[in-house]
């Protein structure tokens, strides 16, 4: 038997948190949740569930889960995001397994996550297939998030397990989410990570990815909100190359500027 402690990270989460929150709350001994600078009624929804919440600025979502992480009184942690709903199946599962006898510190569990896009279920979104399978309940004398700038996860965990039921995520509410989304992820994966310009290869990757992800991966089968994805999936990768290749110039200016500096 062991007590857990749920970790949740908000910004501006009001639309779902009350989904998120209820069926969390069924199981958690701790919730945690940390704020980067929400403005809409998030402060007064946690309030209702008696939760005051911790503030940072955001930087990574690792960095988040990994904060959230620090402020947790159990070793057993459940993270999760405030648009991802839990099932009744999947909360018995872990009531079952907080009953029963405490899993080695090096066990980890995954969840089965069904991806929603714009209020629909989706065969895939970049860059996974939905069902995908993450870590999300683990020891964290054991294990933490990597240091990715985005798709993180959490590592240091030796063998995992797969919980019955089902997580919803019910991501990408509005087309303005799409982009803004889309924008925000490849400006931090190309400040935080190396990413050799070529707008070559922006134009090039983009049109495979397409083809990728909505014929390979199956998005066709989602009529409208299938080119969405595809759409998606074909931006970010262009987005990716096409600014790492515009900021070029400005960071060996930089990288410049710090030798002459050294010197």
């Amino acid at each position: 038997m062991f007590a857990l402690s749920v970790c949740v990270l908000t910004h501006n989460s009001e639309r779902l948190l009350r989904q998120v929150l209820a069926p969390l709350a069924e199981i958690a001994d701790e919730l945690i949740v940390l704020d980067s600078g929400s403005t809409d009624s998030t402060f007064a929804i946690c309030a209702e569930f008696g939760i005051t919440p911790y503030s940072r600025p955001y930087t990574t979502h690792a960095e988040q889960m990994n904060v959230a992480i620090s402020h947790a009184s159990n070793d057993w942690v459940l993270c999760m995001d405030s648009d991802e709903i839990m099932d009744a199946d999947s909360l018995q599962q872990i009531r079952e397994l907080k009953g029963g006898t405490t899993p080695e510190m090096t066990q980890a569990f995954r969840i089965s996550r069904y991806w929603y896009v714009l209020g629909q279920q989706v065969h895939a979104i970049y860059p996974v297939s939905s069902p995908d399978f993450p870590v999300r309940l683990f020891n964290r004398q054991q294990a933490r998030f990597n240091d990715a700038p985005v798709d993180d996860k959490p590592t240091g965990f030796k063998t995992t397990r797969i919980l019955g039921g089902h997580v919803r995520h019910d991501t990408f509410y509005s087309i303005h989410e799409v982009f803004t989304k889309l924008n925000g992820y490849t400006s931090r994966l190309i400040q935080y990570k190396e990413v050799k310009p070529s707008l070559g290869k922006a134009v090039l990757s983009s049109i495979g990815s397409f083809w990728k992800w909505y014929f390979r991966k199956g998005a066709w089968k989602d009529g409208k909100v299938g080119v969405v994805t595809a759409v998606y999936a074909m931006m970010y990768s262009f987005l990716k190359y096409f600014k790492a290749w515009y900021l070029a110039d400005e960071k060996k200016r930089r990288s410049d500027t710090a030798v002459k500096q050294v010197k």
